[in-house]
């Protein structure tokens, strides 16, 4: 069973992922277009085309998690689209969001960290 937590990386590829590609093209992706290392433990999240599906590429320390997300109608509304970085990140409750079709910017979660000693 595959656990996202939120001390996991969540690195999002921008540009859409060809989905005819399995776990060692998805990996091949990871190192050559995102520069990360695929057995890392990272969660990567790649999109098709057309937006109407996602797969979570995950190496669990035994083997690799191929996970797929197709909508039965409608698109995922957000995408990262910043053409000048070939990643970005998300924390695991954005992760969720996008998973329901969401806007993960859109969240107004409290922070992963904060000092104690900070006041407000």
């Amino acid at each position: 069973m595959i656990q996202i937590t939120p001390q996991m990386r969540v690195l999002v590829a921008v540009e859409p992922a060809d989905f005819r590609s399995g776990i060692d093209g998805l990996a091949r992706v990871c190192r050559q277009s995102l520069l990360s290392d695929p057995f890392s433990g990272a969660v990567f999240v790649f999109r098709n085309r057309r937006g109407t599906g996602l797969r979570l590429l995950v190496y669990d320390g035994q083997g690799f998690w191929l996970c797929y997300k197709r909508l039965s109608s409608g698109r995922f509304r957000w995408w990262p689209a910043d053409a000048t970085k070939p990643v970005t990140t998300l924390q695991a409750h954005e992760l969720q969001v996008l998973f329901c079709g969401g806007d993960p910017g859109a969240t107004r979660a409290a922070p992963v960290w904060r000092s104690v000693n900070e006041r407000a």
